[in-house]
């Protein structure tokens, strides 16, 4: 026997032991998650998809058009055989010759495909080609059918994306070269470690699948995140008051309280010291407060709407009025809290309480005619759904709105990040943006059908009044300044929705400004990023189009903008101010309490 065959053994009987003990892991893990599956929660229909109702009057409306106009379909389906019969061909055509290449790839660059096999490796190309002209015969049939309201189209074509998408090759082991290399290269090992991480998540979750975005020991609120200095100065069952230490000697008179959306948690606005708006806020010379709401359990059911304005913004805004000795705030709304905030606004203009002095509203909708994106979770199917579990549980589930919104980036959110946990077996990023997407909150039962009822679904808030704390309140009245800021590619709050809301508030000091990018990264969008930019146009009587079409494009973050409009709006200097007063002693160090326990 030679030194290369004893070599040859050890290192034979070395991959049989790591094969074995591979094995021996994987039967652990599959007991494992046999157990984490039988926990998950039963979850109704209604909150799975559509109703069978919208597939229904696709496949009518399809065969009406075949009927009607037999040579339009004919003429597609046709193209799409001849594209596909052609692939083939040629790719049996340059095997027949002993050729390992893929032929000519005329379909569209798709990031999910960039690694090299899916365009040098044969049998890989072949599989992406036909996919993408699978994809792209789905979406012609939906283009086709034509006896279809609007939003019923809408929301098919959506749908059918969504099936599309989650049938992606890259989805499945077999058909993904890049998690198969990967296996080949550690003997099996990414597989075993991708199948921890799917146990540990199901585990982490009591059986509902959610994908882990980012590596939860990275993060410690206080310390990495959510560092600005600060204190607890209020606390109430509705939400605990933060008021920031100052960093300037002097600082405008003019309080700024933000009211951050309690569909998430508030330190979005705090991440890291270098994105932080709240730090820069400071560094601007204003005092500025954050509201940190609670995060409700099921004996919050009843909590509605008035609960959160009277309990909430209304006595919010009074204690900073008491702890800074002044008659005004300046105030700022985030998405559902800038809506919140416009209704507040609305019912303070009817009591005649002057406290508020300006309003800044982050990507917020207060007319819902046209609800973009997001809409097509907005019909009867599902509102009614989410009824139902809310009655049941006293709260809607953090599990659903984070889901919800995820799928809305469904390749971004959820099946990106499983290949690479799942497939691959790699660790999440120490990502503070995707850790705290995870760090999701519950809706009160009561609040969430009068939102989604009241508001998103009936519009009443923009046409016939919005019933809350006992009135009726309208958009009209919103009448102090204010400056508003849509985001243009936002898939929650359409920036076209958001214009035309501050079209109809009665304000007559408007200043609308339209950064580059989503729903948070166009508002975290901290100027020495040097990152998007943003538009302006002061004619807000134009159309939404036309606003756009004049608008003028600016580099760089918007933040220096609102600065600008925020401080002619914030009186003059008076020496800095340290957080609490005799009356309002400090409760806990910033972030608080309940942006942790909760």
């Amino acid at each position: 026997m030679t030194t290369n065959d004893l070599a040859d053994d050890v290192t034979s009987a070395h991959n049989v032991a790591k094969l074995e003990a591979n094995l021996a892991r994987v039967e652990e893990l599959t007991q494992r998650l046999l157990t984490a599956l039988g926990q998950a929660r039963p979850i109704a229909p209604p909150l799975q998809g559509p109703s069978h109702d919208l597939y229904v009057k696709a496949a009518t409306a399809y065969m009406t058009e075949m009927v009607n106009n037999p040579a339009k379909l004919i003429e597609h389906q046709l193209e799409f055989w001849g594209k596909s019969v052609k692939h083939y061909v040629e790719a049996q055509h340059l095997l027949a010759q002993g050729k390992l290449e893929p032929p000519t790839d005329e379909t569209p660059k798709d990031r999910r495909f960039a690694h090299e096999l899916w365009d040098t490796n044969p049998y890989f190309n072949f599989i992406k080609q036909q996919y993408l002209m699978n994809a792209a015969a789905v979406q012609q049939a939906v283009e086709d059918i034509e006896d279809l309201d609007s939003e019923e189209k809408k929301r098919l074509r959506y749908f059918s994306q969504q099936l599309v998408d989650m049938m992606s090759p890259t989805n499945f082991l077999p058909t993904n070269p890049e998690a198969l290399a990967l296996a080949a290269e550690t003997d099996g090992e990414s597989l075993v470690a991708g199948l921890e991480n799917l146990v540990a998540d199901l585990e982490a979750n009591d059986g509902d699948l959610v994908v882990t975005l980012a590596d939860k020991k990275a993060f410690k609120l206080g310390e990495n995140l959510a560092t600005t200095p600060g204190s607890v100065v209020f606390r109430n069952h509705m939400f605990e008051l933060i008021q920031y230490a100052p960093t300037t000697e002097k600082v405008y008179s003019t309080p700024l309280i933000i009211f951050p959306p309690w569909i998430n948690k508030f330190y979005i606005l705090d991440l890291k010291p270098q994105n932080s708006l709240i730090k820069w806020a400071v560094e601007q010379g204003y005092t500025v407060f954050i509201v940190s709401w609670v995060n409700p359990d099921a004996g919050y059911r009843d909590t509605s709407m008035s609960d959160y304005i009277e309990d909430g913004y209304l006595i919010a805004i009074d204690e900073v009025k008491k702890i800074c000795g002044v008659k005004k705030v300046n105030a700022v709304g985030y998405c559902i809290a800038g809506t919140t905030l416009s209704l507040t606004l609305s019912l303070m203009k009817q009591r005649k309480d002057t406290s508020v002095n300006a309003a800044t509203f982050f990507t917020t909708l207060t007319d819902f005619s046209d609800r973009g994106e997001v809409g097509v979770f907005l019909q009867d199917d599902f509102v009614d759904g989410i009824e139902a579990e809310v009655t049941e549980n006293g709260i809607l589930d953090s599990f659903f709105m984070s889901r919800t919104f995820s799928y809305l980036r469904a390749n971004d959110l959820i099946y990106g990040p499983a290949i690479k946990s799942y497939m691959m077996g790699k660790a999440p990023p120490a990502f503070d943006l995707l850790y705290w997407n995870g760090d999701g909150t519950n809706l009160p039962a009561c609040m969430a059908i009068e939102y989604l009822r009241g508001l998103c679904q009936d519009d009443k808030f923009a046409t016939d009044g919005f019933e809350v704390c006992g009135t009726t309140v309208h958009i009209k009245d919103v009448t102090v300044p204010l400056c508003a800021i849509a985001c243009e590619t936002d898939h929650i709050a359409a920036w076209k929705s958001s214009y035309t809301g501050v079209q109809k508030m009665g304000a007559k000091d408007k200043t609308f400004i339209l950064s580059e990018s989503g729903h948070i990264a166009g508002i975290v969008n901290p100027p020495s990023k040097k990152k998007y930019g943003h538009y302006t146009n002061p004619e807000m009587g134009l159309t939404v189009d036309d606003w756009y079409d004049a608008a003028e494009k600016h580099e760089g973050s918007w933040w220096p903008r609102w600065d600008a409009w925020l401080s002619q709006k914030s009186g003059k200097k008076v020496p800095a101010r340290e957080p609490g007063d005799a009356d309002h002693p400090v409760l806990a160090p910033a972030p608080g309490t309940y942006v942790v326990t909760n």
